[in-house]
């Protein structure tokens, strides 16, 4: 009798423990692509920017990150803006930002629509950017006396809003180890220094404050502590 309650109770074992659903606490990352600002001059150029992440994963759908980014943001023109201004910002900025996945808050086991959708995310941040402008014009060309204000170096808040996707990678454990993301960021600066000139709006219309969007493509590598879920990952 003993016996077959050992076997039971062996068998019962063994369905709980493959009825967990297991994800790692912590993940690195990173990613390149686009970048294209939306600042006072009427050019604004697409150019490229990376970043690098550390993940705090709190759940399999919601990873806190510490961001670190470098890219390039220009626009204007010497020969083609009315006013013959131009910028070049090779900028260095930190934020701590948040994405909620769908799978989070939705029910997606035995839904072929949602288990596909499951990976779409929201985020939000918090941070700041360092504005290195290197190439800028600063005394009007058919007012030479006229200097263009504004700051060479300068640090801005940033308010980066996420919209993506992540694809993840699976383990013979069923675990998502790995992950691709697919990313569109608008950052908000609330102030005017991307493009290195801050002019009052009686000398050029400026409606807006600068920000500036990155469109990207990454890769999350998963680490750590093996932490349960409450639903299936896969």
């Amino acid at each position: 009798m003993k016996k077959y309650l050992f076997i039971i109770a062996f068998f019962i074992g063994t369905v709980s423990a493959k009825a967990q659903y297991n994800y790692s606490e912590w993940g690195i990352g990173g990613g390149y692509g686009t970048t294209r600002p939306y600042s006072d001059l009427r050019q604004n150029d697409t150019n490229k920017g990376m970043y690098f992440d550390l993940f705090y994963n709190y759940s399999p759908y919601l990873p806190f990150a510490l961001e670190g980014q470098i890219g390039k943001l220009s626009g204007g023109n010497d020969l083609t803006d009315p006013s013959h201004r131009y910028f070049v910002n090779n900028y260095l900025a930190f934020n701590v930002h948040a994405d909620l996945q769908l799978g989070e808050i939705t029910e997606y086991e035995g839904d072929f629509f949602m288990q596909r959708l499951k990976g779409l995310y929201m985020g939000l941040g918090v941070g700041a950017i360092f504005n290195n402008i290197t190439s800028v014009r600063r005394n009007a060309a058919d007012i030479p006396e006229y200097v263009f204000p504004g700051k060479d170096h300068s640090v801005n808040a940033l308010i980066p809003v996420r919209l993506g996707y992540e694809f993840k990678i699976y383990n013979y454990d069923d675990e998502p180890f790995m992950s691709i993301n697919f990313t569109y960021t608008h950052n908000l600066t609330f102030a005017e220094g991307l493009d290195g000139y801050d002019d009052p709006n009686n000398h050029f219309k400026n409606n807006a404050q600068d920000m500036f969007r990155a469109i990207t493509v990454g890769i999350k590598i998963n680490f750590g502590n093996s932490v349960s879920y409450i639903k299936s990952i896969r």
